[in-house]
């Protein structure tokens, strides 16, 4: 990843002190960056990774988390962030965020429309795409 968007994506998610990064795979930047700065943060991937010592990782699905009852302590944080997040995960990775009370921020691959009602953001060249913790869609009462 650029270091300017790295250093862009970090500021904006620095404002939140526990987040979880859904589907980090080989590129923790933006975790360790945020790690680094004081953040509590965990990765979460189907396969495990290597990653910085400050960076915890947990072996989950989020799929499978959305579709549990409770998702888990994993996810009780702030926010839940995904980068280059593909449309089959959007809705999965927003319910989790919901189930647990958080803020969902994510990026797409750049050509994917996200499949959730969401607010955009630009941060450097990247299009940061965000559900509010507080946002209710029609008849998510029910969903809950």
């Amino acid at each position: 990843m650029e270091t300017a968007l790295r250093d862009a994506l970090s500021a904006r998610l620095a404002r939140y002190d526990r987040l979880v990064e859904i589907g980090v795979g080989r590129a923790p930047d933006v975790a360790a960056a945020l790690a680094a700065a004081g953040a509590d943060v965990t990765a979460t991937d189907v396969h495990e990774f290597d990653l910085p010592a400050d960076v915890a990782f947990v072996e989950d699905d989020v799929v499978a988390a959305s579709e549990r009852t409770d998702p888990g302590p994993t996810y009780r944080v702030d926010a839940v962030y995904a980068l280059n997040l593909p449309p089959e995960l959007h809705r999965p990775a927003r319910d989790v965020a919901r189930a647990a009370d958080a803020d969902f921020l994510f990026t797409t691959l750049g050509f994917d429309a996200p499949s959730v009602p969401v607010e955009t953001e630009s941060v450097g060249d990247e299009t940061l795409y965000v559900v509010p913790a507080d946002r209710r869609e029609p008849g998510a009462e029910s969903q809950r």
